[in-house]
């Protein structure tokens, strides 16, 4: 059955391994790779791995879990995100940065920051009718679904996603996606997203290079991972393995329109 790596960072790769992925992606029958971008350097290298391979799909976007950029960067990948819009999928990876604020704890930080940023790539996928990939966990998946129904969007995809379950409610009844990783083999906590969300609203990720532990310690995080995620979800929803398969691949062809 075919898969869909729907979240990874392909530009983080060396360029042997790239190649390698490559090499191996029909016969594991990985039919594509939806790949996200850190800032405008690396949007710029993702457009041209997508120009090169008909595998990949870009997405260009700044991640959150870096210094705050200044206005200047933002408003230059912002026009460069416009000028190459034919040219991706997606607005993404984008959001609010969890893990730097928990770092920074009894530190002065520059939380409103994050959040004006993020709220103008919302804007632009708006204006350009194109999804939004998030990078938006606990606390604030809540803060980043408040500034979604502000702007009326709707096409939004939660990589990753870990929250609770008011939360996920909310996230269910606008109808935003979420992908789950290969760590829903060993984490509870993933575990448990997969069971409450609806199999409609899910598609499957490596979230590559990051690394994974259980039976892919040591390993090089690859696309065809995804299967692993598939019959995970499959056993925890007492759902047909093909059922599965079907619903996650064409939920991703039919939300980034590909």
């Amino acid at each position: 059955m075919k898969v869909f790596d729907a979240h990874i960072h392909f530009d983080k790769y060396t360029d042997r391994d790239q190649n390698q992925i490559i090499k191996t992606l029909a016969e594991k029958k990985v039919v594509g790779m939806i790949t996200v971008s850190m800032n405008l350097l690396s949007s710029k290298e993702n457009l041209r791995l997508a120009d090169q391979h008909p595998n990949i799909y870009s997405a260009f976007g700044c991640h959150p879990e870096q210094p705050l950029p200044t206005d200047n960067e933002v408003a230059e990948l912002l026009n460069w995100i416009e000028v190459n819009q034919e040219n991706m999928v997606a607005v993404g990876e984008v959001g609010l940065p969890y893990y730097l604020r928990e770092k920074a704890k009894g530190n002065r930080f520059p939380y409103r920051g994050y959040v004006e940023v993020l709220e103008q790539f919302i804007i632009l996928a708006k204006k350009l009718d194109k999804p939004i990939i998030l990078h938006a966990i606990y606390d604030d998946a809540s803060a980043v679904c408040d500034l979604l129904e502000k702007h009326n969007v709707s096409k939004a995809h939660f990589h990753w996603f870990k929250g609770n379950l008011k939360t996920m409610g909310r996230m269910v009844e606008n109808k935003y996606f979420i992908s789950l990783t290969p760590d829903i083999l060993y984490e509870e906590e993933t575990r448990g997203v997969a069971e409450f969300y609806p199999l409609h609203l899910i598609m499957a990720e490596t979230d590559g290079p990051w690394p994974f532990e259980g039976i892919f310690h040591d390993k090089l995080t690859q696309p065809s991972m995804v299967h692993h995620v598939v019959h995970q979800i499959a056993a925890i929803k007492k759902v047909g393995v093909e059922d599965v398969y079907n619903s996650l691949y064409n939920q991703v062809k039919s939300f980034y329109q590909i």
